[in-house]
C-alpha cells in the first residue's frame, strides 16, 4: 500500500508542476491574443494545481494520523476538490457570457493551439494513472482529483476547436460557446463529488 501512496504523490507533484507552467504560458499567450478561452484554460490549470496541492496534503497525512482521523482528512480533501469544480465553472461561465455580450474578439494563437494539443495528449494519461491508483488505494479524494484532470482534458478539446476555428475562419465566438457547454460538466462533477463525500 505504501508504494501506491508514493506513486500517487509523484503523480500529484507532476500535476502541480505541469499545470503551473501550463497556466503561466496560457495566461501570457491568452492575454497577448485577447483569448478569454486561453486565459480561462490557464485559470483551469491553476485550479488543477490547487487540486493537486490538496491531494499532496492528503497523501502526506497517511501514516501520521490515526485511522479515524485519516478518514476525516480523506473526506475533507474530497470536498475541497469538489469545490474547485464550482470555482472553475463559475469563472468559465462568467467570462464566456461576458465575451459574447461585449463582442470581445480574440486573435488567432498558434501557441494556444500547441498548449491545448499538449494538454489533450498528457491529461488523459494522467487521469488514467490517478484513477487506477485511487481505486487501488480506495481513495475517493484521488479519484475525485483524477476527474479534475479529466475535466482539464475535456476543456482542452473545445479550446483547441475554438482556437482552430478562429485561426482558420475567424469564428471567435466558438470558444465562448464551448466554454458554456463545459460548465455543465464541471458543475455536474462538482455536485457528485461533494455529495459523494457527504454520504460516507
Amino acid at each position: 500500500m505504501e508504494h501506491l501512496y508514493k506513486k500517487g504523490l509523484l503523480l500529484e507533484y507532476f500535476t502541480v508542476t505541469y499545470n503551473l507552467f501550463e497556466a503561466l504560458f496560457s495566461i501570457i499567450f491568452g492575454s497577448l491574443s485577447n483569448s478569454i478561452s486561453l486565459v480561462g484554460f490557464g485559470m483551469d490549470s491553476i485550479v488543477e494545481s490547487l487540486s493537486g496541492i490538496i491531494l499532496i496534503w492528503r497523501l502526506k497525512k497517511h501514516g501520521f494520523v490515526e485511522e479515524g482521523k485519516e478518514f476525516d482528512v480523506e473526506k475533507k480533501a474530497t470536498k475541497l476538490v469538489g469545490i474547485t469544480f464550482f470555482i472553475l465553472g463559475a469563472y468559465v461561465l462568467f467570462e464566456s457570457i461576458r465575451k459574447l455580450i461585449v463582442v470581445e474578439e480574440s486573435f488567432p494563437s498558434i501557441p494556444g493551439i500547441l498548449i491545448s494539443l499538449a494538454s489533450l495528449l498528457i491529461m488523459p494519461l494522467l487521469y488514467y494513472q490517478k484513477n487506477i491508483i485511487g481505486k487501488e488505494m480506495g481513495s475517493k479524494a484521488l479519484i475525485a482529483d483524477s476527474k479534475e484532470t479529466l475535466a482539464c482534458a475535456f476543456l482542452s478539446l473545445p479550446l483547441l476547436i475554438g482556437l482552430v476555428l478562429n485561426y482558420l475562419f475567424g469564428f471567435w465566438q466558438a470558444d465562448s460557446i464551448v466554454g458554456i457547454i463545459i460548465v455543465i460538466f464541471l458543475i455536474k462533477e462538482g455536485i457528485e463529488i461533494v455529495f459523494d463525500a457527504d454520504e460516507d
